[in-house]
């Protein structure tokens, strides 16, 4: 791959690949040369997950049918984001992706419903620790509780009455 594709980087995880390319003309011959070669090892591409996807943000704007991508457990698509004087801007940039999401509220649901069953004030240490953490992102996130612990937990408060079902813990009763 390095040797006949230099200008294109790529990260690999087991069977996962992401190939970096400038145009769609370099990334279909990238494509084509990867399938080939999958081919003559005996290997093939699953094509449902086998796709050229464009890294859509403010200074590239064309429309394509792909624009997001899944990659080890992060959802890679256009996402508003902040540039130093506060302007608002699209960027391609990664974050939880959904799947990944669902499986640990699942994770911590079990926990609940498992090791809170005996002996349930032990477990609200967790869940507070949990707490603890939203409201420290809570403060870095939002100027306005940088320096006030109290109003964040308030925040949160506010928030979990208003969606008790936003964080596993918050529906299992342990809210902030």
């Amino acid at each position: 791959m390095a040797g006949q594709y230099p200008d294109c980087p790529f990260e690999r995880y087991a069977d996962d690949i992401v190939i970096h390319c400038w145009t769609l003309t370099e990334a279909q011959a990238v494509k084509a040369a990867v399938q080939e070669r999958l081919r003559r090892c005996k290997l093939g591409a699953n094509p449902q997950k086998t796709r050229i996807v464009y890294c859509q943000d403010s200074n590239r704007t064309d429309d394509h049918e792909h624009t997001q991508f899944a990659f080890l457990g992060y959802g890679f698509q256009p996402r508003v984001a902040k540039n130093r004087w506060g302007e608002l801007f699209t960027a391609f940039l990664p974050a939880l992706s959904r799947k990944a999401m669902k499986a640990i509220v699942t994770e911590v649901r079990g926990w609940g419903t498992c090791y809170g069953r005996f002996y349930p004030t032990a477990f609200r240490r967790v869940f507070r620790h949990l707490n603890r953490r939203l409201v420290r992102w809570a403060q870095r996130k939002y100027k306005r509780f940088r320096t006030h612990e109290r109003r964040a937990w308030h925040y949160l408060r506010h928030l979990a009455q208003g969606q008790p079902d936003l964080f596993a813990h918050w529906a299992i009763g342990s809210t902030p």
